[in-house]
């Protein structure tokens, strides 16, 4: 499974912060907003991974993360000129897709759980249709909505809908199979001009493939698209970070988790930030280097 990073827009509703840089590059606590769905897509298990953002930003994104060598995955990078809706993005990615399956994430979406590795790696392991993970808001006119029949399936699904039947809203975290390209090219544009992924996932819907993971009480979703979702962001990963002592968000933490890199890459990352507190707790995750071998005594 190959995995997109949507890190693209123009970031109006943050401005004037992003009338100089990406959203996706503001902070969130200690890192980048981007190294927070980049580390979920890890999570799932994925290491090749298309980041997709305006033209004026892609050189930023390649200055701050490189080839992905140190992460132990590959980036790409690729161009999108104009914000034309999210599921745009497979028709940017067609080529690279190849058919494969995929997921992607949005740049502004951070997602905590204890499970969620289980959850994204049962996902990406499904061998036709899609998956969607829905989650509980007070606002959900802001969102895609989802609603469910009594069998608890999912039923509809709405974008921004006026008035809304339902608090449950998809996140912005996608798993589709090989067809995805080709269902994204029967999707026309919406009132708003845009390739809307509610359109997409009404696709799988209808045939009966879509499935809906309800994100509960244990996970937190977090939109930071807006003033006060960066601001709640920042706050919620500082008080897991200091009260709990693990990190969130980290790529080079689940590169280590997941096997991609061993304890001297990551020590070696760990240098490159190592005025930080995040450096130092990448250095205790590393331990200890192994001290040099003694050199022989001559007889």
């Amino acid at each position: 499974m190959k995995g997109i990073l949507l890190a693209g827009g123009s970031g109006t509703r943050l401005h004037p912060m992003t009338l100089a840089t990406s959203k996706q590059l503001l902070p969130v606590y200690d890192k980048p907003m981007i190294y927070y769905p980049l580390s979920t897509l890890m999570l799932a298990g994925i290491r090749d991974i298309m980041i997709i953002s305006t033209p004026d930003d892609l050189p930023q994104f390649q200055r701050l993360l490189g080839d992905g060598a140190q992460y132990g995955v590959r980036f790409s990078y690729r161009a999108q000129p104009s914000p034309d809706g999210i599921a745009q993005a497979f028709l940017i990615a067609e080529d690279w897709l190849a058919g494969a399956p995929c997921a992607l994430a949005l740049g502004d979406n951070l997602i905590f759980a204890d499970h969620l590795s289980v959850l994204l790696q049962g996902a990406a392991r499904r061998d036709s249709g899609a998956t969607v993970f829905a989650y509980q808001v007070r606002d959900p006119e802001r969102y895609g909505v989802v609603t469910f029949d009594a069998e608890g399936r999912a039923s509809t699904l709405v974008e921004k809908p006026t008035h809304p039947v339902s608090h449950w809203a998809v996140t912005g975290l996608y798993f589709y199979d090989a067809r995805v390209s080709t269902f994204a090219r029967q999707i026309r544009p919406s009132p708003r001009g845009e390739l809307e992924i509610t359109d997409l996932n009404r696709i799988y819907l209808e045939e009966g493939s879509l499935q809906v993971e309800k994100l509960g009480r244990g996970c937190a979703w977090l939109d930071a698209g807006v003033p006060d979702a960066l601001l709640q962001a920042g706050m919620f990963v500082q008080t897991i970070q200091s009260r709990q002592g693990m990190l969130v968000g980290s790529p080079a933490e689940v590169a280590f988790r997941m096997g991609f890199i061993d304890c001297d890459q990551l020590r070696e990352i760990a240098r490159s930030v190592f005025k930080t507190e995040l450096g130092r707790q990448l250095q205790d995750m590393a331990g200890p280097a192994e001290p040099p071998a003694p050199l022989p005594i001559p007889a």
